[in-house]
């Protein structure tokens, strides 16, 4: 399908989390538990940073594990139990009970009822958030950079979810909230980008630049796309 401005596109991908759901709903629902492990989210903020500077690599939670043990002064194998009781596992429960943005399910559905493919690519586990607020039934492709081994700005993960939808990087749209990780690595993959504008974007109404479609909400998006 032709889009105005974009050229052919033939899939739309997204961004999960502070692109389909407020990331502050989450702060606010789990904030006791950030409160209560505080330096250990603080110190997980650092390994991640570090992550995200890594290249494709295929022992990803290994290496995060052991980069979090130096940090917790323990061994490697204490550290990942901990990461999955108190990230993975442990803030999966409050996904349950945080809605995503308005129009975001029919947004999947009607891109797909007009014949895009549809993927989601995130840095945590899509997993993690069930069946994704129902969008996960729309999608072609369903993958977390951790299990590809390259966090996001990397153009690995972008180009391996691209090859497995059979879609040239060029025709691939990536929505996501976030100018380090989702424009400039999309960008890095050759893909066109949708930027979910901050409120504070939206109150003085600055586009990003660098980015091919800012937008507000997403009936906007899907009214840009679909035009």
């Amino acid at each position: 399908m032709y889009v105005k401005g974009l050229g052919e596109i033939e899939a739309v991908a997204f961004d999960i989390d502070g692109t389909l759901y407020p990331q502050w709903r989450l702060t606010v629902r789990a904030l006791f538990r950030y409160i209560a492990h505080g330096f250990f989210f603080l110190f997980y903020g650092f390994v991640r940073n570090e992550m995200h500077a890594l290249p494709q690599h295929d022992n990803f939670r290994q290496v995060q594990a052991k980069k979090m043990a130096g940090w917790l002064r323990c061994s490697p194998e204490e550290a990942e139990r901990r990461l999955n009781d108190i990230v993975y596992k442990g803030l999966e429960p409050y996904f349950e009970r945080i809605a995503c943005y308005s129009y975001v399910p029919e947004t999947f559905r009607k891109l797909k009822e007009a014949g895009f493919k549809l993927a989601l690519l995130s840095d945590f586990p899509p997993e993690q958030k069930g069946d994704v607020w129902g969008v996960r039934q729309y999608c072609n492709v369903v993958l977390g950079t951790e299990q590809l081994g390259a966090l996001k700005p990397d153009p690995y993960s972008f180009l391996k979810m691209a090859d497995e939808l059979g879609v040239e990087p060029s025709r691939i749209l990536y929505v996501g909230n976030s100018l380090k990780y989702d424009v400039r690595g999309s960008h890095n993959a050759g893909m066109k980008c949708a930027y979910l504008l901050p409120f504070w974007r939206r109150i003085f109404n600055k586009p990003l630049k660098e980015a091919e479609i800012s937008f507000s909400n997403y009936r906007q998006l899907l009214n840009i796309v679909l035009e």
